[in-house]
């Protein structure tokens, strides 16, 4: 077990870093505008849930790469990983030009569907156009990352992210208020800052991909593209999408629900959230991990190595949350004043954090159990799941709580938590009840996948 831990770690702590740097930059970003007011803070909230929404569309290209080039690596046979990669980069860029149009076309009219009001619309459509742009290019790195991760380099997308996220800070600072002889231009500069960023990782996943890795993987070769494997990428993208997609847009609708309950829970909504993201880092970091090394096990023929490491991630995993979580719970006001001085919102703010202290940890036992499952490509099942309890049990129940029951802020995250739990236990069962010796890797001919 503890040659697993150290191998785990050896994958997660970069992976880790990784996140914790995209969720430090948010949080810094946020503060930084956030002295605009609580109205910037609001558009800055409902923006974040419209672009997961966004990037959920065509995560599923990423994450079955992650999960296809992990089998192809442990099964030695990466000639077959770069194809599958360049066929999800094809598809990929089909999915990108649709948000680009959205970017282009629709700002002001999703915020309206969000329920802002007028002011709301003008003074947030630009800074969403340019965060439509910017989730465009997240999209095509979150590809180069899951290869990257599937030959078992956490490290590269570390430090291609902690380089994007400086210049995003950077930009956020001189651009909002015009410092070092650049333009202010507010919070449309903050969403340029956003994008600038974003291009910069972009950049260096090509590099890296195409220049750093070609004498060893032979990178740049053409290939023609299988169209059984562009299928079965097709099909696996659509159903790790659509798990996305399920759970974002039960989000979407949480975030439309409280913003029925005025700017000041809107913003203490979203202050909250970004603390509670420092929660979601490891989860997804180790997540990610499980993914690698389920899948890597696969395609070296091992199912029961691949189990074994499996639990070995999220016992792990659940250490970090548990650490986590009590700083969070015992520092939860002082942490809400850092983001505003408005008593109604950083009071309201700490009872959120506080609620979500410990339940955090159902968040974490669903992506290190999900990650598990993806690595066997059990993507069915993930979206099935995703499908039925977002929309079957967390949305009515948001509903119920929040208006019928009256409890507000307070009852909208109570369903959030309880939906974490209830679909983190369902994960968890799946995986330990999967006959694993049956498992095998995913392959293009129908009747030898594991669906």
């Amino acid at each position: 077990m503890f040659t697993n831990w150290k191998l785990i770690l050896s994958l997660a702590i970069p992976s880790v870093v990784s996140f914790a740097s995209a969720t430090v930059t948010g949080t810094i970003n946020l503060i930084m505008v956030g002295q605009m007011g609580a109205l910037v803070i609001a558009i800055v909230g409902v923006s974040n849930i419209i672009c997961y929404n966004g990037w959920a569309l065509c995560s599923g290209v990423g994450n079955s790469i992650n999960y296809l080039v992990a089998q192809n690596y442990g099964a030695g046979d990466m000639k077959k990983g770069i194809e599958r990669t360049y066929a999800a980069l094809c598809l990929c860029l089909a999915v990108v030009l649709l948000i680009v149009l959205a970017g282009l076309l629709a700002p002001g009219l999703i915020l309206r569907l969000m329920g802002g009001s007028e002011e709301f619309v003008a003074a947030g459509t630009e800074y969403l156009r340019y965060r439509l742009f910017a989730i465009a290019a997240t999209t095509v790195g979150f590809v180069f990352h899951g290869f990257f991760r599937g030959i078992g380099d956490t490290r590269t997308p570390m430090v291609l992210s902690l380089a994007a996220n400086g210049v995003m800070i950077f930009f956020t600072y001189v651009l909002t208020y015009g410092k070092l002889g650049f333009p202010e231009w507010g919070l449309v500069g903050a969403g340029i800052a956003v994008l600038i960023g974003e291009l910069v990782n972009v950049a260096g996943c090509v590099y890296v991909y195409f220049f750093k890795l070609h004498d060893r993987y032979q990178t740049r070769t053409r290939m023609a593209i299988d169209r059984a494997e562009a299928k079965l990428i097709a099909s696996e993208s659509g159903k790790l999408g659509m798990q996305e997609v399920a759970m974002s847009l039960s989000m979407f609708v949480f975030t439309m629900f409280v913003t029925r309950l005025g700017t000041e829970a809107l913003a203490a909504n979203e202050v909250a959230l970004n603390v509670m993201s420092l929660g979601f880092m490891p989860a997804f970091a180790f997540g990610a991990t499980a993914t690698i090394l389920v899948g890597q096990e696969i395609g070296k023929g091992n199912p029961r190595e691949a189990r074994r490491v499996g639990t070995d991630v999220a016992v792990l995993g659940s250490l970090f949350l548990l650490v986590l979580g009590l700083g969070e719970f015992v520092f939860a006001e002082q942490v809400a004043r850092i983001y505003t001085h408005d008593p109604a919102v950083y009071e309201l703010t700490a009872q959120l954090i506080r609620i979500s202290a410990f339940m955090q940890l159902f968040d974490g036992l669903l992506n290190f159990y999900a990650g598990g499952l993806r690595g066997i490509g059990d993507t069915t099942f993930l979206l099935r799941s995703s499908f039925l309890l977002s929309w079957l049990v967390f949305i009515p129940l948001t509903y119920v709580l929040t208006f019928l029951l009256e409890l507000h802020s307070i009852g909208s995250w109570i369903s959030l938590y309880t939906f974490l739990a209830l679909f983190a236990v369902t994960i968890m069962i799946r995986f330990y009840r999967t006959d694993w010796s049956q498992v095998v890797m995913k392959q293009a001919e129908p009747g030898h996948s594991h669906s």
